[in-house]
């Protein structure tokens, strides 16, 4: 197994890894994001993520998206957005990895912390963060507008 950089096309398989994601986290129709724009939002002119995917026997078994943000606080800052290994592939140390290359990502770029969320029922993921050294807050609330709620309130503007 290799962890190496996303590429233009590795964004179907990719897809497929967030479509299962989706699927595990009970939100199996909540995927609208196409081929096309992954390719075009990761690779364009400003490139808006990262990935870095785990590849087996020339097939990819995991990928970890993630992007710049800026904190107030901290500066410059990273946003892991996914981490996902395939359900036949998981046990491999494929995710480890990922995360892993991910951390050293930002070491390398001097970010002051990297942060992602993880689902309150989701007690394997959460215990190897811990055990990892992340901090999992429970006083923080996941706040998001879809974008039915942008239009709608855009309208009453």
């Amino acid at each position: 197994m290799k962890i190496r950089k996303g590429t233009p096309q590795d964004m179907p398989a990719v897809l497929e890894l967030i479509k299962e994601l989706a699927h595990f986290e009970k939100e199996p129709d909540a995927v609208v994001v196409t081929i096309d724009e992954l390719i075009q939002d990761g690779f364009g002119t400003n490139p808006l993520f990262n990935t870095f995917v785990a590849e087996q026997n020339d097939e990819i078994i995991g990928m970890a998206l993630f992007y710049y943000r800026y904190s107030t606080w901290k500066g410059k800052t990273i946003h892991l957005e996914d981490l996902i290994v395939k359900e036949s592939m998981r046990g491999t140390g494929a995710g480890g990895a990922l995360y892993k290359e991910v951390i050293a990502f930002a070491k390398s770029q001097n970010v002051r912390r990297v942060e992602w969320v993880v689902l309150d029922w989701n007690q394997h993921a959460i215990d190897f963060y811990k055990r990892s050294g992340a901090t999992v807050f429970n006083d923080w609330l996941t706040v998001q507008m879809d974008e039915e709620g942008i239009t709608q309130f855009t309208l009453n503007l």
